[in-house]
């Protein structure tokens, strides 16, 4: 074993984290979903996700048999849709072509949709004690330090560079542990801000902590202002205080979810409520515009509710559009930034 992963694995034994609950009992589904949800997500955040979505679909066979419409409402709040929508379709592909279980194989499971090289490692290793690496945000950051690597962690040669490191202090036991050790020392001691060098194990052999260059490491991107776009929702309630929601294209953002009509412009907003309804009060704005910020824009959205008394046929015949009481949204995935649009309705 090497010296860097002998030093981790001592830390991690009274300092790690042992009683996640995908840890118990540890499962390649379980540490599979847990990997996708912690893509992006901190552990606290995804804790209760976890737990609600795995006493509701259990095991990949469930999953594979749920909705969409069902595994979306589960992942409701957490972000980054495509990872449910994948982790659905992945499920289906392991009953055509896998049994009904996630494959053994690297290759068969980084084949599998929102599955990547890391993801793929974390299952193998965690799940079945395998020998392979993973280069998450937090090791990544670790390795980062402690060699010294400059370069920002999502070029390609830095990329290479970090992925023969981490392949480097891979142990022959203990698999499981190291590579929830590598995750926990990122989160908990080798932070993006404010590390506690002095409580890290790797301490004596950092190059960061050594140079005095923690706070340079790993190199940061700089990013430009992200631009902003406007919007306006339309709150449509019919006369039994029913929501009109619209399905969103399949790719995209908020893909396959259920959402407020979104136009451009209050003039498109209500054009097309003309296109729909065949008589409806005035639309108005419900409080102040609401701001969302997206990785890569942020999003004005002016709200305008509006009561609908009688809608066209055209409007009953598309399967994308759908009245829906208030007290039934929990069944269904909703947009975080659209639950709180909805929730001014009961202000």
């Amino acid at each position: 074993m090497t010296t860097f992963a002998a030093q981790l694995l001592a830390w991690f034994d009274h300092a790690g984290r042992h009683d996640l609950p995908w840890q118990h009992p540890r499962s390649p589904y379980r540490v599979w979903l847990a990997e996708v949800m912690l893509q992006q997500t901190q552990v606290r955040t995804v804790i209760p996700y976890f737990q609600r979505f795995t006493t509701a679909l259990p095991t990949l066979p469930a999953l594979a048999r749920a909705p969409l419409d069902e595994v979306l409402a589960l992942w409701s709040g957490l972000g980054y849709y495509s990872r449910a929508r994948n982790l659905h379709r992945a499920a289906s592909l392991c009953m055509q072509r896998h049994g009904g279980e996630l494959p053994h194989d690297f290759t068969q499971l980084i084949d599998l949709p929102g599955i990547g090289r890391s993801t793929a490692g974390a299952i193998l290793a965690q799940a079945h004690g395998l020998p392979f690496a993973i280069l998450d945000g937090n090791v990544r950051r670790v390795l980062c330090r402690v060699h010294g690597v400059d370069g920002w962690p999502g070029a390609s040669a830095t990329q290479q560079q970090l992925w023969s490191l981490a392949q480097s202090h891979l142990p022959t036991a203990r698999l499981a542990d190291y590579t929830q050790a590598q995750m926990d020392l990122g989160a908990s001691v080798c932070t993006r801000s404010n590390p506690r060098c002095g409580d890290c194990p790797l301490r004596t052999r950092c190059a960061a902590h050594r140079q005095q260059r923690t706070a340079e490491l790993p190199t940061r991107r700089s990013k430009p202002a992200l631009p902003q776009r406007e919007a306006c929702m339309l709150l449509v309630l019919d006369e039994q205080r029913r929501l009109l929601l619209l399905r969103r294209p399949p790719t995209g953002i908020w893909g396959s979810l259920w959402s407020l009509p979104q136009l451009a412009s209050r003039a498109e907003g209500e054009q097309w409520l003309a296109g729909i309804a065949q008589s409806c009060t005035p639309p108005q704005p419900l409080g102040e515009p609401l701001l969302h910020t997206f990785s890569h824009f942020r999003l004005l959205i002016a709200p305008l509710h509006c009561v609908m008394m009688q809608a066209k046929p055209i409007a009953g015949d598309n399967p994308d559009l759908q009245w829906r009481s208030l007290d039934s949204l929990c069944q269904i995935g909703l947009p975080a930034p659209v639950r709180r649009l909805i929730s001014r309705l009961a202000a």
